[in-house]
């Protein structure tokens, strides 16, 4: 097992570094093109020993801020935790399992949360458990129509 490197060094010269050698002048445009990656496996590809989750996270927040789009960075994060906790889509049946797994995956995307956000997110949560969304429905990105309506872009 090597030792994380994460925080040595200029972190973020070195994270944007990487995703300029994969060809994508933001770190924004490398994360949508993966919009169901969780943040370890986007930094994973960016830098096994030498980029952590978080550190993307605050880039991508940071550029969401500039860009005036964090609506769509919170919408995007909640993909990637569905994807996670329920790969096979929103469960037919909220028993004790699914439940939980449900409850992990808001849990995740809340804890990512820009604090601008927390409230909205709090709501669209409570949505999503009050009116459920079709089994199965699995969101492949932060431009889902159901997504868009629970969290609509902020008018700039």
């Amino acid at each position: 097992m090597s030792e994380d490197r994460s925080w040595e060094g200029n972190w973020k010269v070195r994270l944007y570094e990487r995703v300029r050698e994969r060809g994508y002048d933001s770190l924004t445009a490398f994360a949508e093109a993966r919009p169901t990656s969780s943040l370890v496996a986007l930094a994973e590809e960016l830098g096994p020993d030498d980029v952590a989750g978080v550190q993307v996270f605050s880039r991508l927040v940071a550029e969401a801020e500039r860009n005036h789009q964090v609506t769509r960075l919170v919408r995007g994060q909640l993909v990637r935790e569905l994807c996670a906790c329920l790969p096979n889509g929103w469960p037919a049946v909220l028993d004790d399992t699914n439940r939980f797994k449900v409850a992990k995956a808001l849990g995740l995307w809340s804890s990512f949360t820009p604090t601008t956000h927390e409230e909205r997110v709090r709501r669209a949560g409570d949505a999503l458990l009050a009116s459920p969304p079709p089994p199965g429905w699995r969101p492949l990105g932060p431009d889902d129509e159901l997504l868009r309506t629970l969290l609509p872009d902020e008018e700039v």
